[in-house]
């Protein structure tokens, strides 16, 4: 089985490539998926959140206002690394069981950890291969603006809370520049994808060497 990583920037095509890559065979353990399926109302980690941050969070169903506790960690950093804390070991633990159960049904897999935090909360180190999507700021702004309703201010707010891609480049395998076309984002996810097969057979190759000695 090979684990991939991929990360990127708010609104810089991760979620685009994972889905390329679902139709090209790949497994997606998405994160934020993941996230979201944790804070339904009274689970553990929704009755956290509301003990740490208040109602004030919640939709009156009891759901998590998702953009409301954006706003709230964004422009504080101090609370921002309070909800990490709440929420990346559930993550991390929900995306291990995950992991295993693939690797158990299908041994040769190729499986896409989908993080935003991959390289912020280290994870990135347990990757075999990791993938960082780029764009320009202009683009994650007018992404942001259209897919979320949020003004450049926000936006701006968002980005700056984030790691630089400068940073994340320093640990990336591969990188998919998504500044252009979807076709062209499409091309470059699919040839990466090749060479991921290519990496996941001769790491197959390496593994029964090793059993064979």
């Amino acid at each position: 089985m090979l684990v991939v990583g991929l990360t990127g920037g708010v609104a810089s095509g991760k979620t685009t490539v994972s889905e390329i890559w679902r139709e090209e065979g790949a497994y997606i353990i998405d994160a934020d998926q993941i996230a979201r399926e944790l804070v339904q109302p009274h689970t553990p980690a929704w009755n956290e959140l509301k003990k740490v941050f208040g109602e004030e969070i919640f939709e009156k169903d009891g759901t998590l206002h998702r953009k409301k506790l954006g706003a709230l960690v964004f422009s504080n950093p101090q609370k921002k690394n309070i909800l990490n804390q709440i929420l990346h070991p559930r993550i991390k633990k929900e995306m291990e069981r995950r992991l295993k159960e693939i690797g158990q049904r299908d041994p040769e897999a190729i499986v896409v950890i989908d993080a935003a935090l991959l390289i912020e909360t280290g994870d990135y180190r347990e990757m075999d291969k990791v993938i960082i999507t780029t764009s320009t700021k202009r683009q994650q702004i007018e992404r942001l603006r259209k897919r979320n309703g949020v003004n450049p201010e926000e936006a701006q707010r968002i980005l700056s809370s984030q790691m630089t891609f400068e940073e994340k480049l320093k640990v990336a395998d591969f990188v998919i520049c998504n500044e252009g076309s979807l076709e062209e984002i499409r091309r470059m996810a699919k040839k990466i994808f090749q060479e991921l097969k290519r990496i996941a057979l001769q790491k197959r190759d390496q593994l029964k060497f090793q059993k064979c000695d």
